[in-house]
């Protein structure tokens, strides 16, 4: 018994040894700023859309080709390039590792799925992204990747209880589009970002903006969960959206522009505060 504990603590040693370096540090770093990058993007695009200066709204597909129009964007694809690797890692660190302490706990667990999931959905990106930089095909384009879930729905709704499934993913979508309003609202956010050399006042800003992010987040993913309930009512994969067709939903709706408008002030202040983020971010045990 004492020969596998041994065993066990050498290999949490090793693991850790692994996963708590500078380089998975700077991965992550490039990481929040690659999805900050992103994030603005989206949400600069829709208000461009409310004052008439664009004509579709974006995913992250598409803010990805709007960054690579030139020369100088296809540069900084490669930067983005990496933080999405970095970013992806760092959620399976987070899902794995559990470096946050989130523990095993009902809320540990659901925190940490969720850490997986974004691990997944950010992986997704890179190789449009490769492709997109190398001119390659499948390269990152707008409403690529709502086709591509659009398939996967109609996929499951081929097989046993099909529409079930569906109905559980959108579920897991509202759920956390819930759970990123608790994060946003709740006392202590954002432990692990430590934003050093600023006094209380410059800190409770850079937080005020991190957390108005995060709801505008959550209304979009809360959206997209929605649908997606709607989507296996009718069984009818045609009715999931992503977050351009979330964000569309907003823009049609009663006093649309004032919606957007909010929720796209609020993507644009989540990723400055994730360009931040990458800054401030300290891996720690």
């Amino acid at each position: 018994m004492k020969s596998k504990e041994k065993v066990t603590d050498q290999v949490i040693k090793e693991v850790e040894k692994l996963v708590f370096n500078p380089v998975v540090e700077n991965l992550t770093r490039v990481g929040y700023g690659a999805r900050g990058l992103i994030y603005f993007i989206i949400g600069l695009l829709a208000i461009m859309i409310i004052f008439g200066f664009s004509k579709g709204l974006q995913d992250q597909q598409g803010a990805i080709a709007f960054i690579g129009q030139n020369i100088f964007g296809l540069i900084l694809l490669g930067i983005v390039l990496i933080g999405l690797v970095g970013y992806s890692l760092w959620g399976l660190i987070r899902a794995f590792v559990d470096p946050l302490h989130k523990g095993k706990s009902f809320k540990g667990i659901l925190e940490r799925t969720g850490f997986f999931i974004s691990s997944v959905a950010y992986a997704i990106l890179i190789i449009p992204t490769y492709n997109f930089i190398f001119g390659m095909p499948n390269g990152a384009e707008n409403g690529a990747q709502i086709i591509q879930f659009r398939e996967i729905i109609n996929n499951i709704f081929l097989i046993p209880f099909g529409k079930w499934i569906v109905f559980i993913i959108g579920l897991a979508f509202l759920g956390t589009g819930f759970f990123q309003i608790y994060l946003g609202l709740r006392h202590n956010f954002d432990k692990q970002i430590k934003p050093y050399a600023l006094n209380a006042k410059q800190i409770k800003i850079i937080k005020t903006i991190g957390r108005f992010g995060t709801l505008a987040r959550a209304v979009v993913f809360s959206l997209i969960g929605a649908l997606l309930l709607f989507a296996a009512y009718r069984s009818n994969s045609l009715k999931v959206r992503g977050i351009d067709g979330a964000l569309l939903v907003l823009m049609n709706q009663p006093y649309g522009s004032l919606l957007l408008g909010i929720i796209a002030i609020g993507l644009i202040a989540l990723g400055i505060y994730s360009l931040l983020s990458g800054l401030w971010f300290k891996l720690k045990k």
